[in-house]
């Protein structure tokens, strides 16, 4: 006790300092030193609520910063929230979305996705989509390639492309590692017949295509007969194709409408705006050789509001016309300063995007030429009238087929075993 009075005598002497409340511990009790009486009482500390961080305060945990650069809102481990009492309060994300954002941070570094469950793909897919690595140059790339080589039609079945000719400029690598694609719209894109699209619609990876929409992409006959070369000699490429718009197209000739005759499978075409010579010639052979019969009425299946991008990379596609569009837009402020110049005298040429625009009066002066498949009836007749017709139709079924072998074999030494058509196979 007397050292703890001369400890007390000395705080005592020294109370210009505001040490605070000493405690001593002496056999096994917890003891306070009073400063102002200078006497020890045996008291059990009060413990007070002590808030470590204040209600204003904030905080954000962040992971690798190393891409600043490209100034993404990264995913943090942690959710934070606020209780009513205003206390902070945090929960821990789940380990399948952590490993979720990591892994899609780092797509394009997967080897393969082959053999992968299609939910938690297209799971993947969606988060690396929402981070628009798919738009990177050539990063993009080599990830998208890793989902159409495993999923094919699950990531697109359906690809519309009409009047978005800088999306296939800037994206065409992009756009031909899709497979199976079963609808394909081109239209109002002026293509030509050396476009490097084309030459990759004859590939085997677009085989599964059963409609093609190609309006207005300024074909002749050179570029069907580089399209159908495959079907007509090796019975590869469109084989499976079902309609065919070649609408608009006026530099297509009788000539080119017989490439088309290899299309066996085919159900719907359209030929309307095109430079035939002999209509009504070409409407026989479609109808005598692949049973095409002339539509009087407009068809539904050439209605281009049907075909849609579908399949997970429909955003994707969204996200790569977005970004030409942005880079599209300092044309205004050129168009804007070039109409400036023109009008104080000072004329300058300026490059402007070049707008798709159907061939519509050729299209009325050649009338409506969309051709389908008529489908098989059920006649409930009775079985006399069935037996009497039947040796009608045999005839005339002899009498087709005798026809198809004739052209095939005059197509065999006309068609196939030119010289051209071997040059053209030579080149896939």
């Amino acid at each position: 006790q007397s050292w703890s009075r001369g400890m007390s005598y000395c705080l005592h002497s020294e109370s210009h300092l505001d040490t605070g409340p000493i405690y001593v511990r002496e056999n096994g009790k917890l003891h306070v030193v009073n400063q102002g009486a200078g006497g020890v009482q045996n008291v059990t500390p009060k413990t007070r609520p002590f808030s470590l961080f204040s209600r204003s305060f904030s905080v954000e945990l962040c992971m690798n910063r190393e891409d600043d650069r490209a100034r993404r809102q990264r995913t943090d481990h942690f959710i934070f929230t606020y209780t009513k009492e205003g206390n902070l309060r945090y929960s821990a994300k789940s380990l399948f979305s952590l490993v979720l954002g990591y892994i899609s941070d780092n797509v394009d570094h997967i080897d393969s996705l082959i053999g992968f469950p299609e939910q938690i793909a297209e799971k993947l897919f969606s988060a690396a989509e929402a981070r628009q690595k798919f738009t990177e140059p050539v990063t993009g790339l080599r990830a998208l390639q890793k989902f159409t080589e495993a999923y094919g039609s699950l990531v697109l079945c359906s690809l519309c492309l009409r009047n978005r000719y800088l999306v296939i400029s800037e994206k065409l690598e992009e756009i031909k590692s899709f497979r199976e694609l079963t609808c394909l719209d081109l239209s109002c894109c002026k293509l030509g017949d050396e476009h490097e699209l084309l030459e990759h619609l004859t590939k085997e990876a677009l085989s599964s295509v059963k409609r093609l929409l190609l309006k207005d992409n300024s074909l002749s006959d050179a570029g069907l007969r580089r399209m159908t070369a495959p079907v007509r000699v090796l019975k590869k490429g469109l084989e499976n194709l079902l309609v065919l718009d070649l609408s608009c197209n006026p530099k297509i000739t009788d000539v080119g409408i017989g490439y088309l005759l290899s299309f066996k499978k085919l159900n719907c075409l359209d030929i309307s705006g095109t430079g035939l010579k002999d209509v009504d010639a070409v409407i026989k052979r479609l109808q005598m050789q692949i049973g095409l019969v002339h539509s009087k009425v407009p068809l539904k299946e050439f209605d281009h509001s049907n075909c849609k991008t579908e399949g997970w990379a429909e955003q994707t596609v969204l996200q790569w016309e977005q970004a030409v569009m942005e880079a599209m837009k300092p044309q205004d402020n050129l168009r804007s300063r070039a109409a400036a110049l023109r009008f104080y005298g000072k004329t300058q040429r300026i490059e402007e995007v070049v707008k798709c625009t159907l061939v519509e009066p050729e299209t009325k002066a050649s009338g409506n030429l969309q051709f389908y498949k008529e489908k098989v009836q059920n006649c409930h007749l009775p079985l006399k009238k069935e037996v009497e017709g039947s040796h009608e139709l045999k005839n005339s079924k002899k009498r087709a087929l005798a026809e198809q072998e004739r052209e095939r074999t005059s197509k065999q030494k006309h068609l196939c075993l030119t010289v051209e058509d071997w040059d053209l196979l030579n080149t896939y």
